[in-house]
């Protein structure tokens, strides 16, 4: 049988060599200016999870408002202060691209205060870079590259912030035509100093500026200690009603060079978003769709299993709104509260289901929506 030789030169080429009988098959491969790891989809190298903002489980349109951190899009957040913007998944996108980001202006601020602030983030989990070695002299330096499109021009600003946001390094881009995709890239030396938190906490975030006051002003190109989210050059979106920003291709990555954008298969960003966030009732649109089964654990009360897609972050928290109810062995019963049990983990959870009429013991039922397409029951376990 030939044996294959795998063979490689300083200039990047691969040689596949694989001796026949009678004589030498060679296959060359394209020279890279890196490793072949580096430069091709051989694995996960974007830290970035749905960066190309393809997954969006909550659905519709969500608004940032009131200085509150508001989830759009899986695992990217808005947060706004006196203004407000909304935060929708749009098919506008550039070449190679099925979906972006896109953010709206709803209510303006077009006088900033010093503690105002506008902002979309995406938190990321420490066990997710540790290989990254940030806050100690082998740190690693990294690459950001991503998509925009905005109907306001000027200056804008990415970082990178530490978990405590005590860290902070800002770049300033450039928006320079309106309404036009432009793709941007942002190198980052690794912080040496710092706290950095390589557990399922909070490890750092990447973020863009839409709007920034003063106590947010950063120094450009270089790592701050403290928390800001731009420079004193930073464009005002929110001064202009229904201005428009657009999103996609988000990457972060090892290394000096941007990479092209790695398209992962819908079903692996889908896993990966769900560690953080689960809609119980994603993929039905039926006003009675069934999310758990149980049976009676006591009159009033419905003790059901619910396995997770994924094993989540951490133990999660419900969130759910609209009517609820159980139905099977003694009929139909009106669910008034959800809990979960002590037994619960953070990828099998006992959900108990109160209800407000009795049943006898060890009765079978479902758990569903009780004629209402918008009851929505979410599992949370975001950063």
């Amino acid at each position: 049988m030939a044996s294959i030789k795998l063979k490689g030169d300083t200039s990047g080429e691969v040689t596949i060599q694989a001796p026949a009988v009678a004589g030498t098959t060679t296959l060359n491969l394209p020279a890279t200016s890196s490793t072949l790891a580096t430069q091709n989809a051989l694995g996960v190298r974007n830290l970035i999870i749905n960066g190309d903002m393809r997954i969006h489980q909550r659905g519709g349109t969500i608004t940032a408002a009131s200085a509150t951190v508001y989830y759009g899009l899986d695992r990217f957040w808005g947060y706004a202060g006196t203004g407000q913007f909304s935060m929708e998944q749009s098919t506008d996108a550039p070449d190679n691209f099925l979906n972006s980001m896109k953010v709206t202006v709803t209510t303006v601020d077009s006088s900033m205060a010093a503690g105002d602030r506008y902002m979309l983030s995406q938190p990321i989990e420490g066990l997710n870079v540790t290989h990254l070695d940030f806050g100690s002299s082998t740190a690693q330096t990294v690459t950001l590259s991503f998509w925009v499109k905005s109907s306001i021009t000027g200056t804008f600003g990415a970082v990178l912030i530490n978990g405590n946001a005590t860290r902070t390094y800002v770049k300033e881009y450039t928006i320079n035509a309106a309404n036009t995709w432009e793709k941007k890239t942002i190198t980052i030396a690794g912080d040496t100093s710092g706290t950095w938190t390589y557990t399922n906490a909070l490890w750092g975030s990447v973020r863009f500026c839409l709007a920034a006051g003063s106590t947010y002003h950063g120094t450009d190109s270089t790592w701050n200690a403290g928390n800001y989210i731009s420079t004193s050059n930073q464009t005002n979106l929110m001064a202009t009603s229904g201005a428009t920003f657009y999103i996609t291709g988000v990457q972060l990555e090892v290394g000096d060079t941007a990479t092209p954008f790695e398209h992962r298969p819908y079903d692996m960003e889908l896993q990966r978003c769900m560690r953080y966030f689960v809609n119980a009732l994603s993929g039905t649109s039926d006003v009675y769709g069934v999310f758990a089964l149980g049976q009676n654990n006591s009159s009033t009360q419905v003790r059901c299993i619910f396995t997770t897609p994924v094993q989540m972050r951490i133990v999660p928290s419900l969130i759910y709104s609209g009517s609820f109810q159980a139905t099977g062995g003694a009929g139909s019963k009106d669910v008034t509260s959800f809990a979960t049990s002590v037994r619960t983990g953070n990828n099998f959870m006992e959900l108990l289901a109160d209800t407000v009429s009795g049943g006898a013991l060890a009765l079978g039922y479902m758990v569903r929506r009780k004629n209402d397409a918008s009851a929505y029951f979410y599992l949370s376990a975001e950063l």
